[in-house]
């Protein structure tokens, strides 16, 4: 209308009933880029931090920003809803399965699950000599946290000792503080396998396998008591009466007591 009629912009705005600040409004460009950048960065690192630690962070870095603004970049990025960390693991060296020279130099712990008749589930604590493949505990119950793994390492070492190395895979009970700070105090290394590669604590999971096709597979449990029995039974044939090619076709009791 002012191009073609010899009007005012007020004129022309008032008869297409349009506000002059909104014609006259330019958008501005946000550049919120560094600011994205800034609290990206801040949230990579401190997991737990929230907005006004950010917006602290920030302003002392030397960025003068409201924080009106910076919380609208804040809530755009959804940092505002709560964030669930995740479990960073060390990095895991590939450990060489060698065969030990001598009791107790080696031992291997892992866990295993089923369920009772009534559906409950049951673990299993599955602890073993490297040298020469003897059970030396099988543990039965619904929950099996880290403190009742220590208890359970801690009483297989009053009978015949602590072994110098355990070879452990990366489950939660494993990587455990408590674990860790027990085996520093005992002089012992704790050996994880890589994620993923349970073939890297072979000697474990052989005997997993026959415990579960021998004893889990076969029968029908009604309480962890008769787990118990029925384990300790195996872990006393296992140990005494079955042996092993990798051992000279002898038993684990005889491998050791002879070699």
């Amino acid at each position: 209308m002012i191009s073609n009629y010899p009007i005012s912009e007020r004129k022309a705005c008032k008869i297409i009933k349009v506000p002059r600040s909104s014609y006259s409004y330019k958008a501005v460009v946000k550049q919120d880029d560094v600011y994205i950048k800034q609290l990206d960065q801040l949230v990579q690192k401190h997991i737990a931090i929230g907005f006004w630690k950010s917006y602290h962070r920030i302003r002392r870095s030397g960025e003068i920003i409201n924080h009106k603004k910076l919380y609208r970049i804040y809530t755009a990025m959804k940092l505002n809803i709560r964030r669930r960390s995740k479990k960073r693991l060390p990095a895991r060296v590939k450990q060489q399965l060698f065969q030990p020279s001598q009791m107790n130099e080696v031992w291997s712990i892992d866990f295993m699950s089923d369920a009772l008749w009534d559906g409950r589930r049951i673990r299993l604590l599955n602890i073993i000599d490297d040298y020469n493949r003897e059970v030396l505990m099988i543990e039965t119950d619904t929950s099996l946290p880290t403190i009742r793994v220590i208890r359970c390492l801690a009483q297989i070492g009053e009978r015949r000792g602590l072994p110098k190395m355990i070879r452990v895979d990366n489950g939660p009970e494993f990587i455990s503080a408590k674990l860790d700070m027990w085996c520093k105090d005992n002089d012992i290394q704790l050996i994880f396998i890589q994620p993923g590669e349970p073939i890297q604590n072979a000697f474990i999971e052989r005997l997993n396998g026959t415990f579960r096709r021998d004893i889990l597979n076969a029968y029908v449990f009604k309480s962890i008591q008769e787990v118990k029995d029925i384990s300790q039974e195996w872990i006393q044939d296992y140990n005494y009466n079955i042996p092993h090619k990798s051992l000279k076709n002898k038993t684990p009791i005889e491998y050791r007591l002879n070699e």
